[in-house]
């Protein structure tokens, strides 16, 4: 878990919390220790209570990225960081931070864990930077620092005027790849230009919040055992859901059809029949990337399989296409994990004999 460590202690003159106080009074040479606190947000007073610490003489805070942990989770990390950026004045404290990464690395953690931010979350979430009120719009017009205490682009949120579309070429993507802060080598490169290329097709324009998507998915990716080639649906109100699909394996194809409780459902039964490899959803997650009809759908499942849980996730203009490829993302999880398993099998047993 990351920690923030202070470059200096508080005065002992500013001590006031009866916990770090005592310890600070109490314990003989402490001065040579350094005072962590680590909090929970069972009642939504998990930062506040790090920042109290940190008034009262601890150095170093326990926080988590997103405040994702046990339970109502940690106490936010990029919520303490800009607290203590943005009342320099009282707190006087100095942390060595790349402020630029704090939304970059949020979307990647939310990416690798399958845990998504809330719109309204304080500093990365989607909403934070957002005025509808018309007298939020009109003081912002006039001088953002009335309701923006810190600028988007300090926490990484990149704001462009050039719009990338199914005509925009590698020149433009790799620009736009690097504002947002990504810095590709050519293989990377291509494939993610080839992926945003699929994307373009399907709709008139590529935010940035789909193309953040976009590589948090090629991050997390692990190699394609299954693939999906194909999907047919036949769906309705009065009908059996039935789904047909064809996925790629070692290039070559196999086809499988099935019904369900519903389209997704009959789509993995599909899949399962194919791989031969049997999942059940725990948990089934649908966000819209970006705004509009044609918004991407990023879909994040848990999936069980032979007792043991898998995140899969998906992407897609079409959100049974993102489910489905949710449910093989996993499905390539388990696979590659049996493989890793078996290797190291192999290895102990040659070692040993």
């Amino acid at each position: 878990m990351p920690a923030i460590e202070l470059a200096t202690a508080i005065p002992k003159s500013s001590w006031q919390c009866t916990l770090i106080k005592n310890i600070r009074e109490r314990v003989p040479n402490i001065d040579q220790a350094i005072i962590s606190v680590h909090c929970h947000d069972d009642l939504g007073m998990a930062v506040a209570n790090s920042i109290a610490g940190i008034i009262n003489g601890a150095r170093q805070v326990e926080c988590a990225v997103n405040g994702i942990g046990e339970r109502a989770g940690n106490a936010s990390l990029e919520e303490i960081i800009m607290a203590l950026y943005t009342r320099q004045h009282y707190f006087q404290r100095e942390i060595k931070v790349n402020y630029n990464e704090i939304y970059r690395t949020s979307r990647l953690v939310s990416a690798l864990t399958g845990m998504m931010v809330q719109p309204n979350k304080a500093i990365i979430g989607k909403n934070a930077f957002l005025h509808e009120s018309g007298i939020h719009q009109d003081g912002v017009l006039k001088e953002r620092s009335t309701y923006e205490i810190m600028s988007p682009e300090l926490v990484g949120v990149i704001t462009s005027t050039l719009v990338l579309g199914k005509h925009s070429g590698r020149h433009a993507f790799k620009e736009r790849m690097s504002e947002l802060g990504y810095e590709l080598d050519d293989d990377e490169l291509n494939h993610a230009f080839m992926r945003f290329k699929e994307i373009a097709d399907k709709k008139k324009e590529v935010t940035n919040e789909d193309l953040e998507a976009l590589v948090a998915d090629q991050v997390r990716a692990v190699p394609e055992r299954f693939s999906l080639a194909y999907l047919h649906i036949c769906s309705g109100t009065s009908i059996v859901p039935t789904a047909t699909v064809k996925l790629t394996i070692e290039d070559k194809t196999y086809e499988a059809a099935s019904t369900g409780d519903g389209p997704v459902d009959a789509a993995c039964h599909a899949v399962d029949k194919i791989t031969d490899i049997y999942g059940k959803m725990h948990d089934y997650k649908l966000n819209a990337v970006s705004s509009g009809k044609d918004a991407l759908g990023e879909v994040i499942s848990h999936i069980e399989i032979n007792g043991k849980m898998f995140n899969g996730r998906g992407l897609s203009t079409d959100i049974i296409e993102a489910s489905v490829k949710s449910y093989i993302d996993a499905i390539n999880r388990y696979y590659f994990q049996q493989q890793r398993h078996r290797e190291d099998n192999s290895q102990f047993i040659y070692k040993d004999v």
